[in-house]
């Protein structure tokens, strides 16, 4: 009997952002394919997500962590001793030119970029154990400019530098890094685009495939990724937006 690939059956997961978007999307996924799932959110209990859309936390274990708070995650004790796979989907926009002021800016580069480093080196030792996965999330963004929103823009496109460099410092060791730059995905950071049909309509005349992208695209691909089919693939963010960067 053939083994399938997809079968995560019995690993650990853990989805920093994954209480709602493309976060809870990938964890829903791995659960589906037999993971032990956790998922982290700010919102103080999984119950708060109940009516947050994009959300579901069925079957996921659910811990309140704010990986950008003083300290939070020098004083976090991991609950295990391995790691089998490491989401880093935590991430945060402000419109309204508010990436504009100094303090507007550093807080998204703080969530954005800052924490990704926290949390893979805190959780370095577990990873190289497991000679596990490491998947970062960044965004299309890292290869335009994105006029209104200048720390998001640097922010992830410093998440596709720090991919290259943690994979290849950590490949000798057993531990695959690689990233997925979503392009415009239906979730609550889009809908300055998506609920409202004139823009929406022109974003959409510029994705060759003629939609917006799922949760579940960029999950199938986070599979992927965290799976023997892509053993060899290593330091490499994988744009998943319809060919939005194409032109």
């Amino acid at each position: 009997m053939a083994i399938d690939p997809l079968d995560f059956t019995g690993q650990s997961v853990l989805v920093v952002g994954g209480s709602s978007g493309i976060g809870n999307g990938i964890a829903q996924a791995f659960r589906a394919k037999g993971a032990v799932v956790e998922v982290w959110g700010t919102k103080p209990d999984a119950g708060d997500y109940h009516d947050v859309e994009g959300s579901d936390m069925t079957g996921l274990t659910y811990r309140h962590f704010d990986a950008t708070h003083p300290n939070s995650i020098d004083n976090y004790e991991p609950q295990s001793d391995k790691l089998d796979v490491l989401i880093l989907s935590q991430g945060t926009v402000l419109y309204k030119r508010g990436e504009f002021e100094m303090a507007g800016f550093s807080r998204v580069v703080e969530v954005n970029l800052n924490s990704v480093m926290a949390v893979a080196l805190k959780f370095y030792p577990l990873l190289k154990t497991a000679k596990g996965r490491l998947i970062t999330i960044s965004s299309t963004a890292a290869f335009h400019a994105t006029r209104g929103n200048p720390a998001y823009n640097a922010s992830k496109t410093g998440v596709v530098g720090l991919t290259r460099t943690l994979a290849e410092a950590w490949a000798h060791e057993g531990i695959r890094v690689n990233g997925i730059a979503p392009g415009l995905v239906d979730t609550k950071l889009t809908k300055v685009t998506t609920e409202h049909p004139e823009r929406l309509a022109n974003a959409l005349t510029s994705i060759p495939i003629g939609r917006l992208g799922t949760p579940e695209d960029m999950a199938n691909v986070a599979l992927f990724l965290a799976s023997p089919m892509s053993a060899y693939i290593v330091g490499q963010t994988i744009p998943v937006d319809g060919g939005l960067i194409l032109s």
